[in-house]
């Protein structure tokens, strides 16, 4: 059953830059709420986006605190796609158009990577 999500990304400034920016994208009201813990393997893994009666419009990604082994999203398995921080969060935006994406994982398997579906 859809749930509403509000999504805000905040970012506050100190030292030789003062100031704080809230960044709030619109609600979605038929998000799916949806937490997944992964483990990912070495190589490439195809990331369903969530369907059932909902509508996802962005995905946080979340490695463990000790992963150490290079995370890269790609839209397909053969693009070069971006790599992200190997512990920091990453939110995408996802347009209603994509049903998939690729995570791929470097050097070791990467255990307890959430997804945080919106």
């Amino acid at each position: 059953m859809p749930v509403t999500a509000i999504r805000r990304t905040s970012i506050a400034y100190t030292v030789d830059v003062v100031g704080t920016h809230i960044l709030t994208a619109a609600t979605n009201t038929a998000s799916p709420g949806m937490i997944e813990i992964r483990t990912l393997v070495v190589g490439n893994t195809t990331i369903s986006v969530p369907t059932g009666g909902s509508t996802v419009v962005a995905c946080t990604i979340v490695p463990p605190s000790g992963n150490t082994s290079a995370i890269t999203i790609r839209g397909v398995a053969g693009d070069t796609g971006i790599r992200i921080h190997n512990t920091d969060p990453t939110t995408i935006a996802i347009d209603s158009s994509v049903t998939s994406f690729v995570i791929n994982v470097a050097t070791a398997d990467v255990t307890g990577i959430r997804l945080y579906w919106c």
